[in-house]
Parts: structure tokens; C-alpha cells; sequence
């Protein structure tokens, strides 16, 4: 019999799967192991599901079934937070909440700058911060679901605007015994002969995708490349001496390992803009008054005259 499903058991596969560690999941959601492992188990053993692979009592990857869970876990949680957040917002007056997404690799400085915005016209604006993919960051601007998405290398879509403000570079993360670990720039053709973990191509297409061109060119066939969701993920398969690991330069700052060391990459072509992005037809005045005031944090190093002009309100 199906068990029924609370919003505490969809935070638990959703956070499990995006850390595949039982200890930094459990830190996350602030229970203890055995609570969340119970968690775990009522909605695998009662709705006969198996959403996690497992290789010696150790979570290893999200099955099929278990990333088309979270994936619409995640979708049924956003709906639930946002509900919550803008009752509460309307309850202590508040005239207008902006939703802003920005993905798992996002620079701790772009957060700063989202946070301390402050709008005269608007002094009872909230904001909203979500965490997602590239992929349904995109997703949900178009739909209206976000306001404004920071995202690295977006896809082009006509119904979006988007304007750079920050140029991400890859970076690779390497065990400290590995034979580039000394070097101070390395190079595709260094990871010859290394299993590689990447940004998973449902995730960061895009990546994904510059990442095995550029190891085609350089005449390199990546040995058993394996996907991930989060900067997390990819330098703690590092530390199991799982491979090597190519991850974007935001999440340099936030993870260390020991036994790990972060490198950049020094191909050109595994550079990346990072762009604000929000719909072209965006009419709203607080959203865009919002998305010039972060956008001149950053102007005077990036971005033209040109580039500046995001669509106003008639």
C-alpha cells in the first residue's frame, strides 16, 4: 500500500539526492542519520520504488526513477515553500515579493549583492532566493515561476532576456597525489587516462556538453564519465578516488576536502558567461528596477551600454 507522502519526505530524497551522503544530508535537514534513513526507506518500501543505488550499505547514484523524483519533488516542494512565503509576505505587509533563482555553483558574492539591494520605490520588497539547475532555472523564468534567474552559459531562447555580468571559468578538482596536482594551470590533456566527474547533462547541457567537445579535440575519450548534480557531489567523488572532477569557478571557495585540490582549467573555450536572465516581455517595474540595480554592481567590468537596457514598463 502506497504510502502517503509529506513534505518531509520529499525534502529528504531531494536532499539526499543532490548530496548522496547520509551524514551532510542529515546535517542539511537537521535530523539525525537513522530518522532520515527511515525517511528514505517509507517512501522506497511502501510505494515500491528504488530511487537510490547502493554499493556496500554506501549511497552511489540516484536511479532512473529517483531522478524523476526529485526532479518533480523538487517542482511540488517550490510550489509549497512559495505559497507559505507569500502568505506570509502578505500577512505582514509587504507589497511586493520577488522570486530570484540562482543555481548550486552560484559565487557567494552575487548572493550578497541580491541580498543588500535595496529599492526606494519599494521599501517593502522581499526577496526569495531558490536554488535549481540551469536547466529549470530557464524552465521557470519562462513560465513565470521566477522573477529573475542568475545562470551560467544559458540556453538561447528568444522569450528570454539575458545579460552578462560575470565570466565563469572551469576549474578542476584533482586528488592531491594526482601527476597535475603541482602545476599551477592544467590542461584537458592532463586528465588523459582519468575517470572524469561532470556537471550531469540534465543539469548543465551546455557545460556538459563544451566539457566532451573540448576533450574530443584535444583527442581524449573521458574514461566512464559520471554525472552530477552539485559541486558537493563532484569534490566528494574526488575524495572516494572516484576520478578527477571539472567544475565551474564559483564553487572553489566552498569546498575542501581533505586530500583534494582545485585547479583552474586553462582552455579558453571552457570559459563561460554568467548572465542575469529574466523574460523578455517582463513589464513589472520592481522586477526590473531590481535586475538594473544588480546589474550595476557589475557594469563597469563587463557589460556595454547596450547591454544594460533590460525592458521597462510603458
Amino acid at each position: 500500500m502506497a504510502v502517503k507522502l509529506e513534505i518531509r519526505h520529499l525534502q529528504a530524497v531531494v536532499v539526499l539526492g543532490e548530496e548522496l551522503n547520509f551524514t551532510r544530508a542529515a546535517q542539511i535537514l537537521r535530523i539525525g542519520q537513522p530518522a532520515l534513513s527511515k525517511q528514505i526507506n517509507e517512501v522506497e518500501e511502501h510505494n515500491r520504488l528504488k530511487l537510490f543505488t547502493r554499493e556496500k550499505g554506501r549511497i552511489v547514484d540516484l536511479t532512473d526513477a529517483g531522478r524523476a523524483f526529485v526532479e518533480h519533488a523538487r517542482v511540488a516542494l517550490f510550489h509549497a515553500e512559495r505559497a507559505i512565503h507569500l502568505a506570509r509576505a502578505a500577512q505582514e505587509g509587504a507589497e511586493s515579493v520577488l522570486l530570484i533563482g540562482h543555481s548550486h555553483y552560484a559565487d557567494r558574492t552575487w548572493i550578497s549583492a541580491l541580498l543588500a539591494i535595496r529599492l526606494p520605490l519599494f521599501p517593502k520588497l522581499r526577496v526569495r532566493l531558490v536554488t535549481r539547475s540551469a536547466i529549470e532555472l530557464a524552465r521557470e523564468v519562462l513560465r513565470g515561476e521566477l522573477n529573475i534567474a542568475l545562470v551560467t552559459a544559458p540556453p538561447e531562447d528568444p522569450q528570454i532576456t539575458k545579460v552578462p555580468f560575470a565570466r565563469t571559468s572551469l576549474y578542476v578538482a584533482l586528488p592531491r597525489n594526482h601527476r597535475a596536482a603541482r602545476k599551477e594551470h592544467v590542461t584537458i590533456r592532463d586528465l588523459k587516462g582519468d575517470d572524469w566527474v561532470l556537471p550531469g547533462k540534465n543539469v548543465h547541457p551546455i557545460i556538459h556538453d563544451a566539457i566532451l567537445r573540448a576533450a574530443q579535440l584535444a583527442g581524449i575519450a573521458p574514461k566512464d564519465a559520471h554525472d552530477v548534480m552539485t559541486a558537493h557531489q563532484a569534490v566528494h567523488l574526488v575524495s572516494e578516488h572516484v576520478g578527477i572532477a571539472i567544475i565551474p569557478k564559483p564553487a572553489v571557495s566552498q569546498f575542501h576536502e581533505e586530500g583534494v585540490v582545485l585547479k583552474p582549467l586553462s582552455d579558453p573555450r571552457l570559459w563561460f558567461e554568467t548572465c542575469l536572465i529574466m523574460r523578455a516581455e517582463e513589464s513589472s517595474r520592481v522586477v526590473n528596477d531590481f535586475a538594473r540595480a544588480f546589474l550595476r554592481q557589475f557594469s563597469p567590468k563587463v557589460l556595454t551600454p547596450k547591454q544594460m537596457e533590460l525592458p521597462l514598463p510603458a
